[in-house]
């Protein structure tokens, strides 16, 4: 189903990134030289700043930060063009990912959840829902029990409304932990469901992306799994629908690829897209933002740089 005239509300993590780009293999008990900087970012946070880049419906953001970095979070998704509906945690710091990313942009995280797995029951209501047209779930709240009770809350709650649910799985690694079929059943509902080529492997068991995305799809009225630079995969009713292909790009940083095609795709979708025109429109999104250091598209020298071809960072003011 295709529901447009509303807004978009993401449920998901806002996290601080630490971005370090190594030229060289990381040499152990010593020193490798890397460019590091500091940014925002977490797949749902970044997934909401790409869909209100692509344009049209109001995009907000539900999610639990520390005290320590709320404002700082706050300001960069205001500036994104993100509504934030920020919930301060005084126990618990913002959540940090140390994104390590090597000469071929390909990234490996180390992440501490901190607050993001922290979002409670009754840091939801029902009334969130109101004027949205959509409503997607970033899959690391399924990860953790808490999180995982309150994405489930949101998405009866959507169903109940008549709100289309997505859901980005989000971590091969993580859904190894959890388990596929506990994260199924968590996930059981959504419309559509967002998965890479590994998780859609992860949670199926299926070798080749094209039969884990059929199997999905008996699941889930729409799956579409990312291929990276090969594109993407639609599936429908057990059968693979269409096959998208990405736009060629130069990558410095793989960090938020996915996150960029999910926003998109949702924009994309609210403005009446069907699911082939929309996963054109991610893997777009998806190709620019493998050009740019960190998961956000980058609104000012503050909150992002990009890369040129030589590999330097060129900042807004060059």
């Amino acid at each position: 189903m295709t529901r447009t005239g509303g807004a978009l509300l993401v449920v998901g993590d806002v996290v601080t990134d630490v971005v370090a780009r190594h030229r060289t293999p990381l040499a152990p008990a010593t020193d490798t030289a890397a460019a590091i900087r500091t940014l925002p970012g977490g797949a749902g946070a970044n997934a909401a700043c790409w869909a209100a880049r692509s344009g049209g419906a109001e995009v907000r953001i539900l999610g639990r930060v520390g005290t320590d970095a709320a404002g700082w979070h706050e300001r960069a998704l205001r500036r994104a063009g993100v509504r934030p509906l920020l919930v301060p945690d005084p126990e618990a710091a913002t959540a940090t990912v140390i994104a390590l990313v090597d000469g071929s942009a390909e990234r490996t995280f180390l992440t501490d959840s901190g607050a993001a797995l922290r979002l409670s029951p009754a840091d939801w209501s029902p009334a969130l829902l109101d004027g949205v047209a959509r409503l997607h779930l970033s899959g690391y709240l399924f990860f953790a029990a808490t999180s995982r009770e309150t994405a489930r809350r949101a998405l009866r709650d959507a169903r109940e409304a008549g709100v289309p649910v997505s859901v980005d799985p989000a971590s091969a690694g993580f859904l190894a932990e959890l388990g596929a079929d506990r994260f199924l059943a968590a996930a059981e509902g959504a419309e559509t469901l967002l998965p890479n080529a590994d998780e859609a492997r992860s949670l199926t068991g299926r070798g080749e992306p094209e039969s884990a995305a059929a199997e999905l799809s008996r699941s889930f009225p729409l799956v579409v799994v990312t291929l990276g630079a090969a594109g993407a995969l639609v599936a429908e009713g057990g059968t693979v629908t269409a096959r998208v292909a990405a736009p060629p790009a130069r990558p410095v940083d793989s960090t938020g690829a996915g996150d960029a095609f999910t926003g998109a795709f949702l924009a994309a979708r609210l403005a009446g897209a069907d699911a082939t025109e929309a996963a054109g429109a991610g893997c777009r999104a998806g190709a620019e933002a493998v050009t740019t250091v960190g998961g956000r598209p980058p609104a000012d020298p503050a909150e992002g740089c990009r890369v040129t071809g030589d590999g330097r960072w060129l900042t807004a003011d060059g």
